[in-house]
């Protein structure tokens, strides 16, 4: 059995205010065994569409090769933005190596709570995913439950959105559950009503311009 430990600790610079909280990157990063176009980073692989994402809605020109100068562009845009990254979980074990969600086996998740009692300006969090089992939304809700902690319906249109109150004080989180950037996803995807309109409107579009839409307003 595989044993998949995340490979990267939380990349949070001083002034964050809003945490990106995924899963574990693909088990090749906890390997060391890169593919050529991979990032050495969070969300560096050259299948997933974060980067991607994020490199069109602010034009940021980044490289997408595994070069120390890759890594570089990706933390000066977050250091720049106070936006950090801390995967909720830390390890998990799997039959199969590959990077489903639903393979993990005997999951280990960080204290994100005791993360953000670290890191009193953040104010938001951005899960790479929703509340489908092994989702970092889904982790967030049974970690919170060690906390005795709920998450409160903000909207509940997709990005669905939620809030909670930080334990031992009076400051109140908010969650976003966005559309995984991944192309696993591209299925939920298609049966969503506002990706059927957009392509009504606009068929030339593909699911990355959606989900640049679905994240520009919280990014």
């Amino acid at each position: 059995m595989f044993h998949h430990t995340h490979p990267y600790p939380p990349f949070i610079p001083e002034n964050t205010t809003k945490l990106i909280v995924g899963t574990l990157p693909p088990p090749r990063f906890t390997s060391g065994d890169l593919k050529e176009g991979d990032v050495n980073f969070c969300y560096g692989s050259r299948d997933g569409q974060l980067w991607p994402i994020l490199d069109r809605i602010f034009e940021l020109d980044l490289k997408f090769e595994t070069t120390a100068e890759a890594i570089e562009q990706r933390k000066n845009f977050l250091k720049a933005r106070n936006i950090g990254i801390c995967d909720i979980v830390a390890s998990a074990k799997r039959d199969k190596i590959d990077a489903s969600d639903l393979g993990m086996q005997d999951i280990e998740l960080r204290d994100v709570v005791a993360v953000l009692q670290k890191y009193p300006k953040v104010d938001t969090l951005l899960f790479t995913g929703g509340n489908s089992k092994n989702g970092p939304e889904y982790f967030f809700r049974r970690h919170l439950k060690t906390y005795s902690v709920s998450l409160e319906v903000i909207d509940d249109t997709v990005p669905r959105i939620h809030a909670f109150t930080l334990p031992e004080s009076f400051r109140k989180i908010k969650t976003v559950s966005l559309t995984a950037p991944s192309g696993a996803a591209n299925r939920a995807v298609g049966s969503l009503l506002a990706y059927r309109e957009m392509k009504a409107t606009f068929p030339e579009k593909t699911t990355i311009d959606f989900r640049i839409e679905q994240y520009t307003p919280f990014f």
